[in-house]
């Protein structure tokens, strides 16, 4: 029986120790911040919080305590919001080994030092932990819900070491969750991260009450830019016609159940992100941040990004967005097939 644990228990986090714990064939452990969290699973076996209606099998324990959590643990999922990632892993170091296997699954990138995830996990136990962790990244489109409802959904899992590559895949396929090898991480972790600008500006486009068109050319061009973004960072670009990239792209910028386009929604229907953010309860879009990093990152790496220079322009500087759909429609003509620029 393996021995999972999985660091941080929001509604993504949830879904995989739902996932994990259905095969039977795991012992799966799940560490909460909160402490409601693990009350309501220990009692109820569902996670009120984050993920309500969908139960928790009793082969998952949730606990607040880390030593609990990784005590033994063959496979560490970290899915923490991006901005706690250091902070966390800084908090597991005395507990981790050199055994175990690590994986990201969380969508997005540090926001002062634009690193992906796998590179603050890996920078972090090397230094803290005095060792070198095997680390893959999971991404794809994959709602919780949907997940946690058991519907048929395909990710993909991403690394160097071909083993531990396919042992996740062994360890988290079933029938209603297929799981695929890539080896490009920076590709998959970059199309997970910044997929979600693109989705802010998908809600954007509904909130000021723009059509299909419109939110066409949107993902079509945002894929465009992300792909220069990952190239640019020694990433693939076929990765952006797989599940990282198209696929999750699409997902979260035309489903109803995405975080990243509500609030773009909201900003489009002229609400400030200070309002959006307060009325979120405790649950975050990863977008917002990711938006930050993803500016500094392209201009790092000369990579013209207009859409997502002008959601920053949105978030961060109090931009009416149809002033920002204004630039981008009017800006000087470009060849679609052009690599320097969007």
């Amino acid at each position: 029986m393996s021995k999972i644990a999985i660091i941080g228990a929001g509604a993504w986090g949830t879904a995989l120790s739902v996932v994990l714990g259905r095969k039977g064939t795991h012992q799966v452990r799940l560490w909460a911040f909160e402490k409601e969290v693990c009350l309501s699973i220990a009692s109820r076996r569902v996670n009120e919080l984050f993920l309500p209606e969908y139960a928790v099998p009793e082969t998952v324990a949730c606990t607040n305590r880390l030593e609990q959590v990784l005590d033994g643990a063959e496979i560490v999922v970290s899915v923490m919001p991006s901005h706690h990632c250091r902070r966390v892993c800084g908090m597991m170091c005395p507990h981790l080994t050199n055994q175990m296997l690590f994986v990201s699954a969380t969508k997005g990138l540090e926001n002062d030092t634009l690193l992906r995830m796998t590179e603050v996990v890996a920078q972090v136990v090397s230094g803290e932990g005095g060792f070198q962790p095997r680390i893959g990244a999971l991404s794809g489109p994959s709602f919780a819900k949907e997940v946690a409802r058991g519907d048929p959904t395909a990710i993909t899992v991403a690394s160097r070491d071909s083993g531990l590559a396919q042992r996740v895949q062994l360890e988290f396929s079933d029938p209603s969750f297929r799981v695929y090898t890539n080896d490009d991480v920076a590709g998959v972790e970059l199309g997970g991260a910044l997929k979600n600008i693109i989705a802010i500006a998908a809600g954007v486009c509904d909130g000021l009450g723009l059509g299909h068109n419109s939110v066409a050319a949107l993902v079509t061009r945002g894929l465009a830019e992300i792909t220069r973004l990952v190239v640019a960072c020694g990433g693939r670009r076929e990765t952006m016609a797989g599940l990282a990239g198209l696929g999750d792209l699409v997902l979260t910028c035309t489903g109803d159940l995405s975080r990243n386009r509500s609030v773009g929604v909201e900003l489009g229907r002229g609400r400030t992100l200070a309002e959006i953010i307060a009325g979120m309860h405790g649950m975050v879009a990863e977008g917002v941040l990711t938006t930050n990093a993803a500016v500094g990152l392209a201009r790092a790496r000369g990579v013209e990004m207009p859409i997502t220079e002008q959601m920053y322009a949105i978030l961060h500087n109090g931009k009416a967005p149809s002033e920002a759909i204004h630039e981008l429609m009017t800006r000087s003509g470009k060849s679609e097939m052009g690599i320097g620029g969007g």
